[in-house]
């Protein structure tokens, strides 16, 4: 008999979202004292709770969500448990993660970081902390992503990028909070001023998004629900994740969903 978990964050006005992106906004334009019925209408991005890009966030001609093969969406899995190892701002490689589980080829790869834990909607809520100073990949993932012919993966945070990789790191609050200038320094204590840029080479921004997407490998951010699950951990799995089906789209909200043989 199979059992399901939900890895998905919920979604409304209190979830956190991407820097620089609108949020999300929601409001009734009917009321069922009124109108005999309840109904609202919703204006946001696609980028906050748990959502996938498409290849069409960051190529041109990409893939857009109603593009996306539904075999891509659902399939055999793993997800690989850190969050023991990483704290603010480390690096994770594709070492780690083999050394957790067993990763085969076309698999759907979800990596569990404990940073769901920090968003907005959490009772451990701290939104710098997950926004500005989460864990992320070494570069090298995505050689071996490719290498491993992954189609989907996805994270327990705002981005598949180190935030040194993202504007978090680069220009976020330029001209005002600053808040790139505390995100390096935080980075230059941990691992060495010398090592910045070995780390986070120029070539490394937003590669997650620029170096995957044109290889159709794609990926869910801001996974929840039950992903901290010990339960569910360096196992194989059944995986999936569900997008509307939203033609032109570039990215969208989704369910992520774990199956398990219970016996």
């Amino acid at each position: 008999m199979s059992k399901i978990y939900d890895l998905s964050q919920v979604l409304n006005a209190d979830c956190s979202f991407w820097p620089f992106y609108p949020p999300f906004e929601v409001k009734y334009f009917k009321r069922k004292s009124e109108h005999g019925v309840n109904a609202q209408y919703i204006q946001t991005s696609n980028h906050m709770g748990t959502h996938l890009d498409a290849p069409r966030h960051f190529v041109t001609n990409g893939k857009t969500i109603d593009q996306i093969p539904i075999e891509w969406c659902y399939g055999p899995g793993v997800i690989v448990d850190l969050s023991d190892v990483l704290d603010d701002l480390d690096i994770f490689t594709p070492e780690m993660i083999e050394e957790r589980a067993e990763v085969r080829e076309g698999d759907i790869l979800f990596i569990h970081t404990g940073w769901s834990k920090y968003t907005f909607l959490s009772p451990d809520g701290d939104e710098e902390r997950y926004i500005q100073r989460h864990p992320g990949p070494h570069y090298s993932i995505c050689d071996w992503l490719i290498e491993k012919k992954i189609h989907i993966w996805g994270v327990d945070m705002i981005s598949t990028d180190h935030p040194m990789n993202l504007p978090i790191g680069r220009f976020l609050g330029k001209g005002g909070l600053e808040h790139w200038q505390k995100v390096r320094a935080r980075c230059e204590e941990k691992f060495g001023a010398d090592q910045i840029d070995v780390l986070f080479p120029s070539s490394a921004y937003q590669l997650t998004h620029n170096a995957l997407f044109p290889h159709d490998c794609i990926h869910v951010e801001n996974l929840g629900g039950d992903i901290g699950n010990p339960a569910l951990h360096n196992r194989r799995l059944t995986l999936g994740v569900f997008p509307w089906k939203f033609g032109g789209g570039e990215a969208a909200f989704c369910r992520a969903v774990a199956w398990t043989d219970e016996e």
